[in-house]
């Protein structure tokens, strides 16, 4: 079965001002398309590996042949991690409930999470992803990973992840990766957050 695109619950200009309708588009349709697009290809001629899920691909990488790996690192988590962003984007973000706020204590609360993640995400050389993660006892932490590289393939659980690649936010904010980070949270929906880490 091979990996589709994933709708949105959203309209491409829903998130304006935070994210212009023209990027949602190019990132949607062009840059994640392309990802699932690789990724078939890729894995055309692995009848077995094309009934796994990407987040089965991703959690036993170093079993998928040598050969196809870093394409599979490549695109699979670039569709990975593009289908968990659309998830956690509204443009009616909701707050989560006040026992997963408590679980953010864990990291000095919601606000310092926040920071957390836009320190990580400006720490970033290049492209990547800045993450709030949890591993099998639900321990939370924040990260920051190159290129495409999915936390899964670390054994960790992605809940809130924000794209830093120049695509993400290059038409509206240029070279202004801070605002973009600053911005973001407007329309970061926790309640989505939430339910990924009770997935």
């Amino acid at each position: 079965m091979s990996h589709q695109l994933p709708d949105l619950n959203f309209a491409y200009n829903a998130l304006e001002p935070v994210i212009d309708a023209q990027t949602m588009e190019l990132h949607h349709s062009k840059h994640h398309q392309a990802y699932v697009n690789k990724l078939n290809q890729a894995l055309a001629d692995y009848p077995d590996l094309q009934a796994l899920t990407v987040e089965q691909l991703l959690g036993q990488i170093e079993q998928v042949p040598e050969e196809i790996r870093q394409t599979v690192i490549n695109h699979g988590g670039g569709h990975a991690n593009h289908s968990l962003f659309w998830q956690i984007l509204s443009p009616n973000p909701q707050l989560a409930s006040a026992e997963f706020d408590q679980r953010l204590e864990q990291l000095g609360g919601k606000d310092a999470v926040k920071q957390q993640l836009i320190q990580v995400g400006m720490a970033r050389f290049g492209s990547g992803w800045t993450w709030l993660v949890q591993d099998k006892q639900g321990n939370l932490q924040v990260l920051s990973t190159a290129n495409q590289d999915s936390p899964l393939m670390t054994g960790l659980k992605p809940i809130l992840g924000i794209d830093v690649w120049e695509h993400a936010y290059y038409l509206k904010y240029q070279n202004r990766r801070a605002e973009y980070l600053e911005n973001i949270w407007q329309v970061i929906n926790w309640q989505a957050v939430e339910r990924l880490a009770q997935a």
